[in-house]
């Protein structure tokens, strides 16, 4: 017998459209061990390049000095915004956030995108906020078919790295 928060937790990942299967904890008494996913090979940074639709945010962690540090062990987690979500910022914005002299204020933003630790859907799915990398917090919300975070939505969830997990999302992340 499922216990609700698991039962809520497993609906919501659905809810996602999760394209893998969804490894979950046995309930009490099951001798049937969850099948855990295969690790990727490639970390987060690779990943994100090899997808093809995060080229802005490989620049702007380039431009930000972050690349080395989401190469590392992690794990981390990454809400990470599309080359379409930057697009949507107002004419400028992007280029501008590129500059050397705002180099501080990039990272603060690619920072709020980031949490510590692995965070599949399923978990991010129970959780009402969650810390960032830059010390600020996330508000999260599972209602409706989806999440968003921060008002940004979900529109792919666990893809997965060697350091870590990637949540796609629609908009970019204001701290």
């Amino acid at each position: 017998m499922y216990v609700p928060s698991r039962l809520r937790l497993l609906t919501a990942a659905l809810a996602l459209g999760l394209a893998a299967p969804l490894a979950y904890a046995a309930p009490s008494g099951d001798s049937a061990a969850a099948a855990k996913p295969a690790r990727a090979s490639a970390d987060i940074v690779d990943t994100a390049v090899a997808a093809g639709q995060f080229k802005t945010l490989a620049a702007a962690l380039q431009a930000a000095g972050l690349v080395d540090t989401l190469k590392g062990p992690g794990p981390f987690t990454v809400f990470a915004p599309t080359d379409a979500a930057f697009a949507a910022l107002p004419a400028g914005t992007v280029e501008s956030l590129l500059k050397p002299e705002n180099r501080e204020k990039l990272t603060a933003i690619l920072t709020y995108h980031v949490v510590a630790g692995r965070y599949p859907a399923a978990r991010v799915a129970g959780l009402d906020s969650a810390p960032t990398v830059n010390g600020g917090t996330v508000d999260i919300k599972a209602m409706g078919g989806g999440v968003t975070v921060d008002g940004a939505r979900v529109t792919k969830a666990d893809i997965e790295a060697s350091n870590g997990v990637i949540h796609v999302i629609d908009k970019v992340l204001m701290p």
